[in-house]
Order: structure tokens, then sequence, then C-alpha cells
């Protein structure tokens, strides 16, 4: 099968390489229809930050349809299609019996320490996978990103009507007003793309705001999606007192914070990392209701051949778009929508 493996920072390639082994215990194997890239698969590519094993199928956005299952998986049938959860969790830490496994003691991406989706077909564990709602696949690919939005916002804890400003305006910053416009909150947000930040107001009614302009507008709640130093350190220069930021993009680690700041202005900062399995259910049961505002944010379709070309020129250059998706179904396959 085809299929688009990792094998070290900036060495992205297309392979013909062996199906999927057949699922054993609890796993089922996905013919994979549609993947998106993330920010963190191109972080990934051009650091290398989180290579463990090498060469591995790239990929941890993605949906399919179940062609296998192995014993004990009961809640997906065969010719079902899915959602996929992106983490691969232990079970057996406090965190996953806890029911936190976004915080596994043993967290992994699929992609990384197992095969992702970035190919024809993958096994992988049931519980990673979810019924989906009868919406394209294209839609689909985005359950993951839309999951780790809603997480955030769930998070950040923004009171009915308040406003929140969203600092980047790539899938997550994107998605993250799309939901918090959803929820009646009034959303501003920012990016050094004037373009990408233009066409995210378009499509969900928030306001473009700058940096400079934030220390008037009393704001007290804002999503940080870009992990840049230089913007933390400007958003926590000009939130309002009595404040709540949440992170969620990752950077390079960097000193950013003086403690006395937060103390004195009473900033409150809040680590987001992935998200839970009941988001994922949730982002489910609200993907018809939402697809018919999803497609202004695919900014390209292209095929499994053209990933490693694609990869180069966003890391080389950016993108205006926010969300590229790649079609992995084999030739001549049909896929939803």
């Amino acid at each position: 099968m085809r299929a688009v493996r990792l094998h070290a920072a900036g060495d992205l390639r297309v392979e013909r390489i062996a199906p999927p082994v057949r699922p054993s215990d609890h796993e089922v194997t996905l013919a994979v229809t549609m993947a998106g890239i993330c920010g963190s698969d191109l972080h990934n590519y051009r650091t290398g930050a989180w290579i463990s094993r090498a060469p591995s199928v790239a990929g941890h956005e993605f949906t399919g349809v179940v062609t296998a299952a192995g014993p004990g998986v009961e809640h997906v049938a065969i010719g079902q299609r899915v959602i996929v959860y992106s983490r691969h969790t232990c079970g057996i830490c406090p965190a996953c019996r806890d029911g936190v496994g976004q915080v596994c003691a043993d967290l992994g991406f699929l992609g990384e320490v197992i095969d992702g989706g970035f190919a024809e077909a993958v096994t992988l564990p049931g519980r990673n996978v979810l019924p989906a709602p009868d919406v394209p696949d294209r839609h689909l690919a985005m359950a993951e990103p839309l999951a780790v939005a809603l997480h955030a916002l769930g998070l950040a804890a923004v009171p009915e009507g308040a406003g929140i400003v969203i600092t980047g305006c790539g899938p997550i910053g994107a998605l993250s007003a799309l939901l918090a416009r959803r929820m009646g909150h009034r959303v501003a947000v920012l990016d050094r793309n004037a373009t990408r930040a233009a066409h995210v107001a378009a499509h969900t009614g928030a306001e473009v705001v700058d940096l400079d302009s934030l220390s008037g507008r009393r704001v007290r709640h804002a999503i940080e999606t870009t992990g840049n130093p230089g913007v933390i350190r400007g958003l926590l220069g000009a939130i309002a007192g009595a404040s709540r930021i949440t992170l969620v993009g990752i950077g390079a680690p960097a000193a950013v914070i003086d403690p006395v700041h937060l103390v004195e202005r009473e900033i409150a900062l809040q680590g987001s990392r992935a998200f839970r399995t009941q988001e994922l259910a949730r982002i489910a049961g609200m993907l018809p209701a939402l697809s018919a505002e999803l497609d202004p944010f695919i900014a390209a379709e292209i095929a499994l051949e053209d990933v490693p070309a694609t990869f180069a020129e966003m890391t080389a250059r950016g993108s205006d778009g926010i969300k590229t998706l790649i079609r992995c179904a084999p030739p001549g396959a049909t896929t939803a929508g």
C-alpha cells in the first residue's frame, strides 16, 4: 500500500509498504479515506522533536472505514465510518485511570509511537475510534482539531457572553474562533498573517485586532495558539487584570513568565493539551450542525504523493490557508462527500 513515512527531521517519503497487520485483541484496521496536516506534524518534520521510532507512518488527524476488528471490539462494526482519537495512551497509569488520558504518563501521538493515518490503511487500538456522524469525510478529518479547540475553550472557562481573544489563526485558532462564536462569545483574533486573520474573521464573525490595541479593551480571556514567546509576552502585558490565558500552541521552551506580574495582575495561566475522549464524542454530535461552516477553512485537498512537497513548502513559506487535507484512499476508491 502507499504510505507517507517520516525517516528523520526533514525526511518525509512516499513509499510502498506492506499493509498493516490484522488487528489483535481490542484493535481495529481502517481503510483511511482522508487525513489532515497539523501544525504539530510540521513541527515534528522541522525539528524531529517527537521522533521516537523511524521510519513511522505520519499523521494523527484522519478518518476511515473499519475493515477488520479484533476480539473485544464491540462499539464499532466492519464497514462503519469512524473518527479517531489522536493520542496513544497506556490505559493503566494514574492519569488514564482518572479519565484524563491527555496527560497520560506515557502519552504519544498516532504517527509517532505507532503508525498513523497518512496511508491507505492503519491498525490501531479500538479505544481510539468512535462511530462517525453522517457528514463528508473531509469534515470527519477535522474532528480532531475541533476537539482540541473545544477542550481549550472548556479550560478557558469564558463566562456566558464574555469576550475572548485568540492569538494565531492557524487551524486551532480558527476553529476555536468558530466554536467560541457559536457559544455566543465576542471573539477577537490576531495573526501576523493579515490574509489569514481576515479570512478567519470573515467566516466566524470575529474582529481582527493587534496586541497593541488589547490593553484598552479589558479582555480577560485568551487562547494562545502560536507558541511564540514574543506573542505570549505581549499577551501577558496587554491582557486585563484578573484574567485567564489558555496556552495551546507548542513552540520552543523559553523564559517568558514573570511570576510577580502574574501575582500583581492576578493572571491565571492554563495549559491545554489535546482533549478528552468525551470531547471527541461531543464533536461527533456537533459535526452535523457544524459541517456547513467547515469548508471555508479547507485550503486544499492533496494526494498522498504530494505530501512531502507540501510539507517542505509549508515549512519554508508558511500558508495563507487554514487546513490542508490529504486524500488517502487508493485510486478509484470512493469516499463520502
